[in-house]
């Protein structure tokens, strides 16, 4: 398991990822995106501005790195990255497959992505990342698995992923949706030839949607390692537009309502690895505080009440506008 290199990390930002759905393309769903990026969104500005936030989370102690073959060129932006430093062997590279990217690097256009979890698929997607990212490429995580998904009982895809995994790739999966518990414990069901076919898992969860904690729980107790996706809820728990709770927290410990929120998940017993979406330096700074926050038993009360029921979670962030 890659993410072994991470139990001798001793800085206490290792178990903080960044993810590069932000950066990686022109849209996106986060709230406050145009004053995170400005209206100068092009490949180039993009491919300028990854490196240097790549080289800042390295040098803050952050050794999980996320992209997914969706999020435009992140791929590629991580693979120049890596390129450039051959001596970086600390780290543990994530992709996804499952969406293709159809935005044309356009941030209004009518589809941003489409699924398709078929093998053919999965070949295509795996020669396009490796690729880009060949022997770095750690894991490799379905994209968005949800209860109804052919990917769970496609047992042809499930041989050629045993395969990948036999020749050393960690093979993983990632959910989305009101039903992520169910998704999660239906592919922790997955076999082949009498072994377990995932070994991560990749999931929403934060201070409005936990639905998924028990499922993740049980992910974590059959072996599997939890990466928390999302943990901002695309910015509702970020900055301007935080619940009065949260900011209140937040003015208390001296600190940004990014890191109360991502300090939330962080104080799970069963996640591995919290996921940073920033677009900045500055917001990854500030993320990263989180694993010095110290939340009191009445104030996780207080950020108890609100959780909100997941399909009405998951219902407003699908009318999260792409910006």
């Amino acid at each position: 398991m890659p993410f072994a290199r991470l139990a001798n990390a001793t800085t206490p930002t290792c178990h903080i990822g960044l993810g590069l759905a932000a950066v990686g393309r022109p849209g996106y769903i986060n709230l406050g995106r145009d004053e995170d990026l400005g209206e100068d969104r092009s490949v180039e500005t993009l491919r300028t501005r990854t490196p240097e936030l790549l080289d800042a989370a390295y040098a803050q102690g952050v050794r999980y790195f996320d992209v997914a073959r969706s999020y435009g060129r992140s791929e590629e932006f991580l693979a120049d990255w890596l390129r450039d430093r051959p001596g970086l062997d600390d780290i543990v590279v994530g992709s996804k497959w499952g969406y293709t990217y159809t935005a044309d690097w356009s941030t209004d256009a009518e589809k941003h992505e489409v699924k398709d979890h078929t093998l053919a698929t999965y070949e295509r997607q795996r020669a396009e990342s490796d690729a880009l990212l060949g022997d770095r490429l750690d894991l490799y995580q379905i994209h968005s698995v949800t209860p109804d998904s052919p990917a769970l009982t496609d047992k042809e895809l499930h041989a050629k992923l045993a395969e990948a995994a036999a020749q050393g790739l960690t093979v993983g999966f990632s959910t989305s949706g009101p039903a992520q518990a169910d998704a999660i414990r239906a592919a922790l069901a997955v076999t082949v030839d009498g072994e377990p076919l995932f070994r991560t898992v990749q999931s929403t969860y934060n201070a409005l949607e936990t639905s998924a904690a028990p499922a993740l729980a049980e992910a974590h107790d059959a072996g599997l390692t939890v990466i928390v996706k999302e943990g901002m809820a695309n910015g509702r728990l970020a900055g301007p537009h935080a619940p009065d709770v949260v900011k209140e927290i937040a003015e208390q410990a001296g600190l940004g309502c990014d890191a109360v929120a991502l300090a939330v998940i962080l104080r799970q017993s069963w996640a591995g690895v919290v996921l940073s979406g920033a677009a900045t330096t500055n917001q990854l700074a500030s993320n990263l505080h989180a694993a010095v926050v110290d939340l009191d038993d009445d104030q996780l009360s207080r950020l108890a009440t609100l959780v909100e029921e997941p399909s009405a979670y998951w219902e407003r962030r699908a009318r999260l506008p792409w910006h």
